[in-house]
C-alpha cells in the first residue's frame, strides 16, 4: 500500500480532502501532523483553507514538520501535491496582511487580485484550468476555486485561469506540484486530478 500523509495543521479541509483521496483510489491516508510518519511518507499533500500567516505559523509551530516535509519531498523526492493555501505556501512570501514568509520551495509571491469594477473578490466558484505545457497532474478542465489571493511572479506555472485577468490555476516543480483550486470540491475533475497524482511517477 502507498502511504500518504495529509498533513493536519489546522487549516484545511481535512475529512473532505481525505475521502476525496480514498473515492481516487488511495488505501492508506494518515492525517498527521507527526514528523516521524512524515519521515516515511510516500506521498505528501498539503491543503489549507484561511489566510497565508495563519496556515504558515499553524505549519510552523509543530516541531520538527516543516522539517520532516522538507527532507522528505526535497532531499528524497516523494510526491508532493499542495492544495489551495497549501499550494500558495510553497512560495517565498505571501502578502496577505503584511508579508510573510514562505516555505520558499517554489519561486514566487501570493499577491491579493486586483480590484476592478464588476470584479468579485475572493474569486469563488467554478472555472477553467488551461495547463501551460504537458504535466502528469495537471489537465484542461473545469475546477471550483475559492481564492482571494493568487501565486504571482512565479517561472513554475503548470495552468492558468482567468478572473479579471489570468492567473496561476497550478504550479509544478520537479516532483512538487500545488493546485489553486479544490480537487476535493471539483467532482469528476477533481477526482481524476487526485488519481494522477496518486499514479505520478515524477
Amino acid at each position: 500500500m502507498t502511504a500518504i500523509a495529509l498533513i493536519d495543521y489546522g487549516a484545511g479541509n481535512l475529512r473532505s480532502v481525505r475521502n476525496a483521496l480514498v473515492a481516487a483510489g488511495a488505501d492508506n491516508v494518515a492525517v498527521t501532523a507527526d514528523p516521524d510518519v512524515v519521515a516515511t511518507a510516500d506521498r505528501i499533500v498539503l491543503p489549507g483553507v484561511g489566510a497565508f500567516a495563519a496556515c504558515m505559523n499553524g505549519l510552523s509551530a509543530i516541531p520538527g514538520l516543516v522539517e520532516a516535509m522538507d527532507r522528505r519531498v526535497r532531499t528524497h523526492g516523494a510526491p508532493f501535491l499542495g492544495i489551495c493555501v497549501g499550494m500558495q505556501l510553497l512560495a517565498d512570501a505571501g502578502e496577505e496582511h503584511g508579508t510573510h514568509k514562505g516555505l520558499g520551495w517554489i519561486g514566487g509571491t501570493v499577491r491579493a487580485f486586483t480590484p476592478a469594477p464588476g470584479l468579485r473578490i475572493p474569486h469563488m466558484g467554478w472555472n477553467d484550468v488551461v495547463p501551460t505545457f504537458a504535466h502528469p497532474v495537471i489537465a484542461a478542465g473545469e475546477a471550483y476555486f475559492l481564492h482571494g489571493y493568487h501565486f504571482a511572479d512565479t517561472a513554475d506555472v503548470a495552468a492558468t485561469s482567468t478572473h479579471g485577468a489570468t492567473f496561476t490555476a497550478a504550479v509544478a516543480k520537479d516532483n512538487i506540484v500545488g493546485v489553486q483550486f479544490h480537487p476535493e470540491k471539483s467532482q469528476a475533475y477533481g477526482l481524476a486530478t487526485l488519481e494522477r497524482f496518486l499514479a505520478w511517477r515524477p
